[in-house]
């Protein structure tokens, strides 16, 4: 079994490398040729392994015990040799057929195109197959212009008696067309004068079409009396209607579904179409229209777009229940298992009934802007009319123009966009705001303080801020409605930033001007006469400071608040992912990422979440209030300090003159004019700033008072009992002026430092003591004993600001402890 076996692998084996050697000589038909010589070289190498086996037999018979094995090497060698000659017998037989065949194939094809060589003969009969392609392509064109032909002539043969049975031809002939042009990419544009003729032939069956069932649509719109208001729909009036509606809607369908296969870039490319029903009703209308707004009528006046745009709307609100009523329930029925049901300007009645009024609307659009592009009054009032009809379009009748997701753009858009009037409007509004803020700044009270538009106990701006920010929210309300976000960046940088800048320099060049009248050094340079000098000193000094921080602290509020208002919010996220994403020059229109971010913040195009779009201009302004308000505090510290010199000079401190509780005791006279002062100043600034940069003025006035008082009288001079009240006196009177106009205790907020250095120093003496605390003379001991005792005696009188040293140098001031 097992011998079998074997010999069968080997017959394979030794067929398999037969074939392969076969496989690999006669690879092409031309090896054929060469069989005989490798035949003859086969025998040859067949004979010399004969004379080597007989070598081995002889040999073998000598020394090798295995003579078996050679045997069968002997057969298998014999068996290999048979099998290829057989194979190569059989080779040499179909090469032998094959020439035959070919030989007959050469003759016959020669007869049958009378050529006298083979190629000649290819060659012709190639093109005869090309013939015969071009002749098969034609017949298709033909059964494909008969079928036209056909369908054309059936629908024109039946639109006249039946409209129903016209459609089937003619929505078949429409659809072969859209394969048609479906088809031709993939063909390489082939055919093109084929389906021009086909398309050609749809269209002028579609408007032979559309004309009969328009005038057969006209005549029930006849009978209904249409377009009276009251207009009603009854019995079989009412199925005619719904008929002739039905019939229209089936003769646009390959239209409208055409229109949906596009891409929706290409579509929102593109006016919506408006359903043939409402095409044939609002013709009408349309007369009506033309009447009153493109004739001699009263009416129709370049100066008044708010006429036809109104009328339009009132349009809408007569005759939007009818539709609602009676065209809704059918075009729900029609479009509820197509895709067009998701879209609004076919499946909404409403949305129709406005997509109808639209392309009268732009004829009359379109014949105005000649008249008023050259005027900047009617440019501008046009376009705000049109952007307030857009708003109330899409607002007020959720219109979105069949697009769900990006919504309707409106006619503003078509007009400043596609007609290229928006570089236009955008000069003409800007020259308007430029000369609306000119006319501000020139008012003779725009630099007056208005105490009256802000609540009570706001900063008071002047008339010129808030007529400055009045000017802009305007200006905001003129492009917010925009649907294009480089136009809606360029209002903001072009228009509102440019008058921002305008007024900042404004207030920046005023706060330059006081510096330089109140500079001693500019003064001498520039020769500033006495009463520029006395207008911006005392009040005068403070009202000039007190206009440019209200204007700045004003508008950079309101900046603040626009930053978190949605409109700004959501164009702030658009330029940042706008910003981020960009690869081009251009950024938003002409303008590049570094201008912008240059006119609004240094954070655009951040991956962190921070910044806004007034971010650069209201730092601006932020500076302008601080460095405004540091010099109110300047000039008010200069001032008070100039009063205080005189009390600076004297020293009643040390009398020893009985003593007297210090509310008994008069005011020094040298400090009555510094009080006086400090009252005039407080009254005035508490009538124009806010309880909070009030009180940070005034707190740092009371510090530098303090200093002076610290420096220049207590440090300075010893003080009796009597001296220390009078000078306890003097110190309450100042903080007192200061509390009556910021609240109780702000003065002693300001001067705590002084009160506690007055409660030490004021400490009764040994014989004048009493159970309410520790006399001097024990304070004195224990301060001077050890810093530890020290804090722990100022912590027993409650004096949570001096330190030790500040207390030992106070006590050296007391006479009694100095003697």
């Amino acid at each position: 079994m097992s011998q079998s076996t074997e010999g069968i692998f080997a017959d394979e084996g030794r067929d398999a490398r037969v074939e392969d050697y076969l496989n690999d000589q006669l690879q092409t038909s031309t090896d054929l040729a060469n069989i005989d010589s490798l035949l003859a070289d086969v025998q040859n190498h067949q004979e010399l392994l004969e004379q080597q086996v007989t070598f081995s037999n002889a040999a073998s018979r000598c020394r090798s015990p295995d003579v078996h094995k050679l045997q069968k090497a002997r057969q298998s060698l014999q068996k290999s040799l048979d099998t290829s000659n057989a194979h190569f017998t059989g080779l040499r037989k179909q090469a032998t057929e094959f020439k035959f065949q070919q030989a007959n194939i050469d003759r016959r094809l020669r007869i049958a195109t009378q050529s006298e060589t083979s190629d000649d003969a290819v060659q012709k009969l190639e093109a005869s197959m090309e013939s015969l392609r071009k002749l098969d392509v034609a017949k298709g064109y033909m059964e494909l212009l008969q079928e036209v032909e056909q369908l054309s002539s059936e629908a024109r043969r039946n639109f006249n008696n039946s409209p129903q049975a016209a459609l089937d031809p003619y929505l078949r002939l429409q659809n072969l067309v859209n394969a048609l042009k479906e088809a031709q990419p993939a063909a390489e544009d082939a055919a093109p004068h084929l389906i021009d003729h086909v398309d050609r032939t749809a269209r002028n069956l579609w408007r032979q079409m559309k004309d009969s069932f328009a005038k057969e649509f006209e005549n029930t719109l006849d009978k209904m009396q249409w377009p009276r208001e009251d207009a009603t729909l009854d019995g079989d009036l009412e199925q005619e209607w719904a008929r002739a509606v039905t019939r229209l809607l089936e003769l646009q369908d390959p239209e409208l579904k055409l229109r949906d296969n596009q891409e929706p870039h290409a579509i929102a490319r593109q006016e919506p179409l408006v359903l043939l029903p409402l095409e044939v009703m609002a013709k009408p209308l349309d007369l009506r229209f033309k009447y009153h707004f493109e004739g001699d009528r009263l009416t129709n006046k370049p100066d008044k777009p708010e006429y036809f745009l109104s009328h339009v709307i009132g349009l809408l609100k007569s005759y939007d229940r009818f539709f609602a009523i009676h065209l809704q329930p059918i075009l729900r029925h029609h479009f509820k298992r197509s895709n067009l049901a998701l879209t609004s300007i076919y499946i909404d009645s409403t949305s129709a009934l406005i997509t109808s009024y639209l392309p009268m609307l732009r004829h009359k659009i379109l014949a105005l802007l000649p008249q008023i592009s050259n005027q900047p009054q009617l440019l501008s009032h046009f376009v705000h009319e049109l952007v307030n009809f857009d708003v109330a379009i899409k607002d007020e009748w959720s219109y979105d123009g069949g697009n769900a997701i990006e919504g309707w753009k409106g006619l503003t858009w078509e007009i400043l966009v596609n007609k290229g009037l928006f570089d236009r409007w955008l000069e003409v509004e800007r020259n308007f705001a430029l000369s609306r803020y000119q006319d501000i700044i020139n008012a003779p009270e725009s630099g007056e303080i208005d105490h009256d538009s802000v609540d009570a106990g706001a900063t008071k701006p002047t008339y010129a801020a808030i007529r400055v920010n009045d000017l802009l929210e305007t200006i905001t309300d003129r492009y917010r409605p925009l649907t294009s976000f480089s136009q809606k960046l360029s209002f903001l940088i072009e228009i509102q930033i440019t008058i921002f800048d305008r007024y900042h320099l404004r207030l920046r060049d005023s706060l330059d001007a006081y510096m330089s009248m109140t500079s001693s050094i500019a003064r001498t340079v520039t020769g500033v006469s006495r009463e520029a000098q006395a207008e911006v000193q005392g009040i005068g000094g403070l009202r000039h400071l007190c206009r440019v921080y209200g204007s700045a602290e004003y508008l950079e509020k309101k900046m603040r608040d626009w930053s978190d208002d949605v409109f700004f919010l959501e164009l702030w996220d658009e330029l940042q992912d706008r910003a981020r994403g960009h690869t081009s020059t251009k950024f938003a229109g002409p303008m590049s990422i570094e201008h912008v971010t240059e006119r609004t913040s240094s954070a655009v195009g951040s991956e962190e979440d921070t910044g806004a779009l007034f971010d650069e201009t209201a730092g601006a302004y932020r500076r302008l209030r601080v460095n405004s308000e540091n010099m109110m505090q300047e000039m008010l510290t200069n001032s008070i300090r100039d009063n205080l010199r005189p009390y600076g000079r004297i020293n009643p401190w040390s009398s020893l003159s009985s003593f007297e509780p210090s509310s008994s005791l008069a005011l020094t006279a040298e400090l009555d004019a510094t009080v006086q002062q400090l009252n005039e100043y407080l009254s005035f600034l508490s009538k124009i700033l806010a309880r909070a940069p009030l009180r940070r003025v005034v707190r740092q006035v009371a510090l530098n008072i303090q200093a002076f008082l610290w420096d220049s009288v207590l440090m300075r001079y010893t003080f009796s009992a009597s001296g220390i009240a009078q000078f306890q006196r003097d110190v309450d009177a100042i903080c007192s002026t200061i509390d009556r106009w910021l609240g109780e205790g702000q003065g002693e907020l300001g001067m705590r430092r002084l009160k506690e250095a007055l409660v030490l120093l004021g400490l009764p003496l040994n014989s004048e003591h009493h159970e309410e605390g520790p006399d001097l003379d024990e304070v004195e001991k224990r301060i001077f004993q050890s810093d530890e005792d020290a804090r722990q005696v100022l912590e027993e009188l409650s004096l949570e600001v001096l330190g030790e040293s500040d207390a030992k140098k106070i006590l050296r001031r007391r006479i009694e402890v100095t003697s």
